[in-house]
C-alpha cells in the first residue's frame, strides 16, 4: 500500500526536478510556465467572480419578486374580512319584503344597494373577482362542494351556489361553496 504512495511521490518530485532543471537550462521556459499558472488562477478567479455575480442576480430577483407578491397580496386579509360585509349586505338586500322598494324605506334600500355597489367597486380596483360557479363543471381549486343534488344535469356540474367564492388577482381569497349534480336515482 506504501508503494503507491512512494511511487506517487517519486514522481512529484521527479518532476518538479526536471522543472527545475528546465527552468536553470532555459529561463524562458520557466517564464512560461509561470506566465501559464498565472493565466489558471486568472481564469479560476474569473469563474468565481461570474458564478458570484450570477448569485447576487438570482438572489435580487428573487427579493423583486417577493416584494411585488407582498405589495400585490398584502391586503389580502383585509379583502377576506370585507367578503363577510359584502355577504351581510348582500343577504339584506336580497331578503327584503315585497314592497319595502315602495315605502318610506326606500331611501334606506337604496343606500344599502349604494353600499353594495361601492364594496364591489372597490373589490373591482383592487383585482378581487368573484369566482364563477352555477352551470360550470366543479373545480376543486375554487369550489367546495357542500352537497350533491339528484339532477338531470351532467354528475359534478354546479347547479346551486350557497356562498360565492373570491380570487384577488390569481390567488383564491375564498371557494364557492356549492351544491353539485349527480344521477338521479
Amino acid at each position: 500500500m506504501n508503494d503507491g504512495i512512494d511511487d506517487e511521490e517519486n514522481l512529484h518530485d521527479e518532476a518538479e526536478a526536471l522543472r527545475e532543471e528546465t527552468a536553470a537550462q532555459s529561463p524562458e521556459l520557466a517564464e512560461h510556465d509561470h506566465l501559464a499558472q498565472l493565466e489558471a488562477q486568472l481564469e479560476e478567479a474569473n469563474q468565481k467572480a461570474l458564478y458570484a455575480a450570477a448569485e447576487l442576480q438570482n438572489a435580487r430577483r428573487r427579493m423583486d419578486k417577493e416584494l411585488a407578491d407582498t405589495r400585490a397580496y398584502a391586503a389580502a386579509g383585509f379583502a377576506r374580512d370585507m367578503l363577510a360585509v359584502r355577504d351581510h349586505l348582500q343577504r339584506a338586500i336580497d331578503h327584503l319584503p315585497d314592497g319595502v322598494r315602495d315605502s318610506e324605506m326606500a331611501n334606506f334600500v337604496s343606500g344599502i344597494e349604494a353600499t353594495l355597489r361601492e364594496v364591489d367597486s372597490a373589490f373591482g380596483r383592487n383585482g378581487i373577482e368573484r369566482v364563477p360557479a352555477k352551470g360550470l363543471p366543479l373545480d376543486p381549486h375554487l369550489h367546495q362542494a357542500m352537497v350533491e343534488i339528484p339532477s338531470n344535469e351532467a354528475p359534478g356540474t354546479v347547479i346551486e351556489e350557497m356562498q360565492s367564492g373570491y380570487v384577488m388577482k390569481d390567488r383564491l381569497l375564498r371557494p364557492a361553496l356549492v351544491g353539485v349534480a349527480k344521477s338521479p336515482g
